[in-house]
């Protein structure tokens, strides 16, 4: 066993250097060898010697059938006579002095040897402790998630980035869409990776480092990838969180050795992922920070200022929290470039749906523009796994394509959830649905002007309380709503609730997230947009965040007296009152429509686009105050995210 591991020790020494011959150590090929060497030399001697008992050796002396011996300090060897002239050595206990006597009286030879046994306690005291090394490392990686002896503690401040040669990346801005602008800023990118002659020619130099910014899904990192395998370099990928460590030094450790890494790689492509994990902004305040953190931003910072652009290497970052960064992080001569991956547009969505349903077998007459139309504010990530949904809905119907109605149902498993087809309501609470379902459709379809399609009715449950719903597909993207038209889509919303006033002449729980949403525009328009008369032009409340809406539990900033608060106060409630009064004065100018599509929603519990189509065309609109023709959208977000959220009412 000690031969054979000798054996696979040198081999691997041989073999890791030359796989790696910057990290060349003659001394492992050495030691390797010596192992070799030394358990050979104690194997051979143990297969050409031959154990006795201390009785059979003076038996042997006895019999004269012994010529001589060799005494040690440890043992007795001596070489045995046979009939045939063959000769074997063999070991015993220590001789004892009167043996010497017998050795005389019979004729024997014997000498006595001096021993060299350095190199057995050596190996004795060595094999051992490499055994335990190796298994202490065996259990360090188990714990570490990584693989090789270099990922052991002396290794705590080598750079964890995956490095991906050129023909690994296999992305390219073909696998890419839905981000035109972004694609168009980072060909430069490319160019420069490719060419870099061409832009020192007068003077000109790239950027040090490019920091997209996004919801998201959006597919920074994909477009970062996109960029290598365009340039065919090497690819350093990283993730912020990666660089952080509970002992101060090994950060700024790690980020020296990326940069070193990429240096002897140059030109090459450093992508570090989640960049808000690593380099939120320094406060000055009485309590301590945290100086590992501290120490990681000033050795990137420090790295940024130290290398040359023109060495060909180009620092990529993504984040979706760009308002927490550190402010010297993104001035000039660092993060030079800011680039938004935003949610795709419609034709952005197109895109990208095409680009995934490519190994999808879909039916002929679907018509992709449709699903791309009922999908405002969905992302790439969103639109992948849409495609996966309608692809598991086709076969859970034993379909051999995947057709419109698949992709419809998987729009509404993600925005609203599971079907509870089992979930029992009694006949009450389905006719409170209906006719707040049809709520929503009528005074959408009043008061919408064609810039909404009623897609879908449906009063089967689905999700966690959702008991009906209502799905709309808006004829055409919006990025700049009007009051007027904010005022809309609240009405849309507190349309549930009106119909359920006029025919049963109670509220109910019912519409709690209508009300949610209805009471975010509202607050919005009063409180960010300045919509409201008295208030001024005043933003009374800022974002907290451009890409991840408003964090649970984080205090609000109030600049504002008690009497402005008042003011805030009457504002919203005056928007949701005039809201509430259009979408009721819609419906009791279409009760009878209103009682008898909701029986008709009863029959059928959902009802398709065609069918919706004969219901609205029936609509009478009465005239209407401008400022009382309202409407629904989220008002703490982009309008063309808040379409996801409005779409089921």
């Amino acid at each position: 066993m000690g031969f054979l591991f000798g054996l696979r020790l040198a081999y691997f020494c041989i073999m890791e250097n030359i796989k790696k011959p910057a990290y060349l150590n003659l001394w492992y090929i050495l030691f390797g060898f010596l192992m070799v060497w030394t358990v050979r030399d104690m194997w051979s001697a143990n297969l050409q010697s031959k154990p006795i008992s201390y009785s059979e050796f003076k038996d042997l002396v006895k019999e004269k059938k012994l010529t001589e011996i060799l005494v040690s300090n440890e043992d007795v060897s001596g070489i045995l006579q046979s009939p045939m002239g063959d000769f074997k050595s063999v070991r015993t206990k220590k001789i004892e002095p009167e043996m010497i006597k017998e050795l005389d009286t019979y004729g024997v030879k014997y000498s006595k040897v001096s021993e060299n046994t350095w190199m057995k306690t050596l190996i004795s005291w060595v094999l051992p402790l490499v055994f335990l090394f190796f298994i202490w490392n065996f259990f360090l990686q188990r714990m570490m998630g990584r693989g090789g002896i270099q990922s052991g503690v002396m290794s705590v401040g080598k750079s964890k980035a995956k490095i991906y040669v050129e023909t690994d990346t296999k992305v390219t801005f073909n696998d890419v869409a839905g981000a035109e602008e972004a694609e168009n800023e980072l060909k430069e990118i490319v160019e420069f990776l490719k060419d870099p002659k061409r832009f020192e020619r007068l003077g000109g130099r790239m950027p040090k480092g490019v920091l997209l910014i996004g919801p998201p899904g959006t597919g920074k990192t994909l477009i970062a990838k996109a960029v290598a395998g365009e340039a065919g370099v090497p690819f350093f990928s990283t993730n912020g969180a990666e660089f952080v460590e509970m002992f101060v030094g090994v950060g700024a450790a790690r980020v020296r050795d990326l940069f070193d890494q990429a240096k002897k790689k140059a030109p090459c492509i450093i992508f570090v992922d989640e960049l808000d994990a690593l380099v939120k902004a320094r406060m000055v305040s009485g309590i301590q920070s945290n100086d590992e953190k501290e120490q990681t931003l000033n050795q990137l910072l420090a790295e940024l200022d130290g290398f040359d652009s023109s060495a060909g290497i180009i620092l990529l970052a993504a984040t979706n929290r760009p308002e927490i960064l550190d402010p010297a992080l993104l001035r000039s001569g660092r993060f030079d470039r800011q680039v938004l991956v935003d949610r795709p547009d419609k034709v952005g969505r197109l895109a990208i749906l095409k680009l995934h349903i490519k190994k999808t077998k879909i039916d002929e007459n679907l018509n992709l523009e449709k699903i791309a139309a009922i999908t405002p504010g969905f992302t790439g990530a969103d639109l992948s796994n849409l495609v996966n949904e309608a692809s598991l809905a086709a076969v859970r119907r034993n379909g051999d394509s995947v057709t419109e109605n698949d992709f419809t149902v998987a729009v509404e498993r993600m925005l609203a959830g599971l079907e509870k087809k089992n979930k029992l309501i009694n006949d009450f609470e389905r006719r409170v649905v209906a006719h707040h379902e049809m709520g929503h459709a009528i005074v959408a379809s009043a008061i919408n002007h064609g810039s909404e399609t009623i897609h879908k009715i449906s009063i089967i449950p689905r999700g966690i309380g959702a008991l009906g719903y209502t799905l709309q597909r808006p004829t055409e993207d919006r990025f700049l709503m009007t009051k007027e038209e904010l005022s809309r889509k609240m009405a849309v919303l507190l349309g549930g609730r009106a119909a359920e006033k006029i025919i049963f002449n109670h509220l109910s729980t019912g519409a709690s997230d209508d009300l949610d949403k209805a009471t975010d525009i509202a607050w919005a328009a009063v409180t960010r947009y300045g919509m409201a008369e008295g208030l001024g032009d005043v933003v009374y409340e800022k974002p907290t965040n451009a890409f991840l809406g408003e964090m649970p539990f984080q205090p609000k900033m109030r600049n504002y007296s008690n009497e402005t608060a008042n003011q805030i106060d009457r504002a919203v409630r005056d928007f949701l009152r005039i809201a509430f009064e259009a979408a009721n004065e819609i419906l009791r100018a279409n009760e009878a429509l209103l009682r008898s599509s909701a029986i008709l929603l009863l029959e059928k519990e959902t009802l398709n686009e065609t069918e919706i189509t004969q219901i609205v065309a029936n609509i009478r609109t009465p005239e209407l105050e401008q400022p009382r023709i309202a409407a629904i959208d989220n008002g703490r977000v982009h309008p063309e995210e808040a379409s996801q959220e409005s779409q089921l009412h």
